[in-house]
């Protein structure tokens, strides 16, 4: 049982230094007590720990402001909520209202949260969704399937959303030539296109946000996770002609947009402009596509930092010789596939460690 962390190491109670390689869902972008973060979050405490959005804020603005200065160019106005689900829904509400339809694309595998419209285009959600109908109608698009998508978007679609590497479905990073698709079929069609980069951004696929590296601009983005990086926090990013749509009251949220979430944002960023952290993302993705495929891995997929271990007996297994030796990954939806959600402060030492480790399991014993 973790009793303190420091890095990208978490200590357990008997004193077990554990190599943290999940960044607890994506969320630990800076590790464990960064310095300019805690800073930041103390001196924030110290100074206005919380007031609501109905109350104009300095830290608030400035959160916005350098949220939207590494942001794609078609995104202009944020909103601030608290968690990846209430930021899709928020989208979700956005595109449907200012389109007025009533017809939600979204892709196969792809995972956008537990409520009520965000599960509603989450792939295989009818076996826990719970509410007894959905919101709009939804229909799915197999992914990296270009003909169904262009045959699917249509003028009864208010949006696409979709995320550039889907994190839940094993770090599966759609093509490009399906993304842009995605993008212009939507134009086409007057849907609105969002990006959900809950998982893939904040720095995570080496860019701060994924569809930057396609040279994709979406209508709405969606982020979370590493955005406080560890402080509960979420954004919904949008083109200013959509955010015009909605006056004072129109989108709500008590805790959205708080102080310490606000300080923790500002926090996150400078730290990754500063500490140069999306060349470290990609040198370490280079390293660990260069030095991992042993062992039971057989091939990687994603990108940056959200990557997918594709091995070649259940990622479970895998998981768990990896903990006997003291590195922590996760699993996702695909059985195969082992995820790493690794701050974006790892070095070259740590991945040296995982693919030592890796090396060190037997094989498949048939």
């Amino acid at each position: 049982m973790p009793a303190h962390a420091s890095g990208c190491e978490i200590i357990t109670g008997d004193g077990r230094r554990i190599l943290d390689l999940y960044g607890g869902h994506a969320v630990a972008a800076l590790g464990y007590g960064h310095a300019r973060l805690v800073a930041a979050i103390r001196e924030q405490s110290e100074t206005l720990l919380f007031q609501s959005n109905a109350v104009a804020l300095d830290v608030r603005a400035g959160a916005a402001e350098k949220l939207l200065s590494v942001a794609p160019d078609s995104l202009e106005r944020v909103f601030f909520v608290n968690s990846g689900a209430e930021a899709n829904e928020n989208a979700l509400r956005m595109a449907c209202t200012v389109t007025q339809r009533n017809k939600v694309l979204a892709v196969t595998h792809g995972f956008h949260g537990r409520t009520a419209a965000a599960g509603a285009v989450t792939w295989n959600s009818d076996k826990w969704y719970g509410f007894p109908r959905k919101p709009f109608d939804v229909d799915f698009i197999p992914r990296d399937d270009c003909a169904a998508a262009e045959a699917m978007i249509g003028p009864d679609v208010a949006a696409v959303i979709v995320e550039p590497v889907q994190g839940v479905a094993g770090a599966f990073d759609l093509s490009a030539g399906f993304l842009h698709t995605l993008r212009n079929a939507s134009h086409q069609h007057g849907a609105l296109l969002i990006a959900d980069e809950v998982q893939s951004g904040m720095g995570r696929c080496g860019d701060y946000f994924a569809v930057q590296a396609l040279g994709i601009e979406p209508d709405l983005l969606t982020s979370a996770k590493s955005l406080g990086g560890g402080v509960p926090c979420a954004a919904v990013l949008s083109r200013d002609d959509i955010a015009g749509r909605f006056g004072p009251g129109d989108l709500g949220t008590t805790f959205g947009g708080g102080p310490l979430a606000a300080a923790a944002i500002i926090a996150v960023i400078e730290a990754i402009e500063d500490e140069q952290l999306l060349g470290n993302v990609r040198e370490r993705e280079t390293q660990i596509r260069d030095r991992c495929v042993t062992g039971p891995v057989v091939r990687i997929q994603g990108r940056g930092l959200l990557l997918g271990l594709v091995c070649d007996r259940p990622a479970a297994e895998v998981r768990n010789a990896l903990l006997e030796q003291d590195i922590l990954t996760g699993t996702s939806s695909d059985p195969k596939v082992l995820r790493i959600l690794a701050p974006l402060v790892i070095t070259d030492e740590h991945v040296d460690h995982l693919a030592r480790a890796l090396a060190a399991i037997p094989g498949v014993h048939t």
